[in-house]
């Protein structure tokens, strides 16, 4: 690979692994007649044994997903509802398990969702600052950019909802404050599951030019999201999934218009 300065480079480093990834979830249903007995270790010893019980149904979510994400990538995620999208983002975040399989990442990566938890009962002053705090920034850091947050999320624009508890945010605003939360700090890894999906056109246009500079700062994006305009403005490489599994790996103009063929061909069928 050539740079424009004409100096020969190599491939950007690798920031997540995944490798051969299987997700499994275990529900259990109404189907548990019987109730179990025993202290508290044997009901440590049921919830390690690998032994299905009674009731038990098993919902194969991700099956053997394989990929290499690169520093400075921003990497969409497509496909239709329950295809295993936010799993696959919930496992690289190491909130999830693996079955079998593994995932590498280089540091932590942080997952951003429009369920991401935030502290009803509190302000989102407060919320602006507990959450900055969590991330690693020192209480100066917290001040130096608490303004350009607020700013950035919109949400007083017709109002000092700022100083109001999040339970009286719309879930719009609420999604709008969580990504600009995240978005203030430089993540090596930074996971976007449907965010740009709430506000209007404008907070979606500053939330791509925001991705775009924290791709420009080295880290890596991955953004789920049904809008495949916002995915073709934003990424360069696409995954999509379908069922579980990794059905096409590519440039995002290929990949979407693929998607788009195969969903034109389902909803035509008899």
């Amino acid at each position: 690979m050539t740079e424009r300065s004409g100096t020969v480079v190599g491939p950007r480093p690798p920031t997540v692994i995944v490798d051969d990834l299987h997700v499994v979830y275990r529900v259990r249903g109404a189907g548990r007649t019987k109730e179990v007995k025993g202290g508290a270790t044997a009901a440590l010893a049921r919830m390690i044994s690998p032994r299905r019980l009674a009731g038990e149904r098993r919902v194969h979510a991700v099956k053997g997903v394989g990929f290499v994400a690169r520093r400075g990538e921003t990497i969409g995620l497509i496909g239709s509802n329950g295809s295993g999208k936010s799993t696959l983002l919930r496992a690289i975040a190491g909130l999830l398990p693996a079955e079998s399989g593994a995932v590498y990442s280089d540091g932590q990566p942080a997952l951003l969702g429009v369920n991401a938890a935030l502290m009803n009962d509190l302000s989102g002053e407060r919320n602006v600052v507990l959450g900055c705090l969590a991330m690693g920034l020192s209480p100066r850091e917290v001040r130096e950019r608490y303004d350009e947050i607020v700013e950035f999320s919109g949400i007083n624009d017709k109002g000092d909802f700022i100083s109001l508890p999040m339970r009286a945010y719309s879930s719009g605003m609420a999604a709008r404050l969580r990504f600009a939360i995240a978005s203030a700090v430089n993540h090596d890894v930074l996971m976007i599951d449907e965010a740009l999906a709430t506000g209007d056109r404008a907070f979606r246009k500053r939330s791509e030019a925001r991705i775009r500079e924290l791709r420009a700062e080295a880290g890596t994006v991955f953004l789920v999201s049904h809008s495949l305009t916002s995915i073709r403005d934003t990424c360069a490489r696409t995954l999509w999934l379908e069922n579980g599994e990794l059905v096409m790996d590519g440039p995002t103009d290929e990949v979407v218009r693929a998607y788009e063929d195969s969903a034109g061909r389902r909803s035509s069928a008899p």
